[in-house]
């Protein structure tokens, strides 16, 4: 189909990518509590923003830069590391009452999810590694062919981002009336945030 080597399985390695915990989930769920269902939203594009901005690095053979300097792309994984530890570390430290570290304006939450996405490297990884792997030469139709694979992945990480955040809006309802759970869940998220960056400072 539009020269991709087995649509369907691409579809589901799509979807098994989008599920896996990562610092873009935390970024969705994050962004919903603070600004509810258009932050959520803005988050979700920001993130297909940064998605579609790998992909076509990938396209234009970046893929092949990154094999042959290394330390670019270790580069990237320390941006990544610094930037999500920071952000950890922000909303650790934020005092009860504060202003929130991510603003309700969804611009702002744009931004936070595609800096997030391109600072990734398990992002990276897929779309300069795993994603060439579904382009059947045989069979490939040029620019028609990434083109349908871009759409797929905008509209399933739409589909994806949409489900996430109309459920997180959902229990946040529930534990606004409790701000000491709020914070604590807060906290809990910055701890993962940091984790996300050490565990990318240290995989290479």
């Amino acid at each position: 189909m539009f020269g991709i080597a087995d649509y369907g399985a691409f579809v589901a390695a799509i979807i098994v990518f989008l599920m896996i915990p990562g610092p873009g989930n935390l970024a969705l769920i994050t962004s919903t509590g603070k600004g509810g269902i258009p932050g959520g939203l803005a988050a979700t594009l920001g993130v297909i923003a940064g998605d579609q901005v790998l992909m076509w690095l990938a396209v234009a053979g970046v893929a092949a830069l990154l094999n042959a300097h290394p330390d670019v792309f270790a580069t990237v994984q320390w941006l990544g590391a610094a930037y999500l530890a920071w952000l950890g570390f922000m909303m650790i430290k934020a005092k009860p009452g504060a202003k929130p570290l991510l603003d309700i304006r969804p611009g702002q939450y744009f931004r936070q999810g595609m800096l997030i996405t391109l600072l990734n490297p398990k992002a990276i990884v897929f779309y300069m590694a795993f994603f060439p792997l579904f382009v059947d030469p045989a069979r490939h139709q040029g620019l028609r062919t990434f083109a349908a694979m871009a759409v797929t992945i905008a509209a399933l990480t739409f589909a994806y981002g949409l489900v996430m955040t109309l459920l997180t809006h959902h229990l946040a309802e529930r534990l606004r009336a409790n701000p000491a759970i709020s914070k604590l869940l807060e906290r809990i998220a910055g701890v993962f945030l940091i984790g996300f960056g050490i565990k990318l400072a240290l995989s290479k």
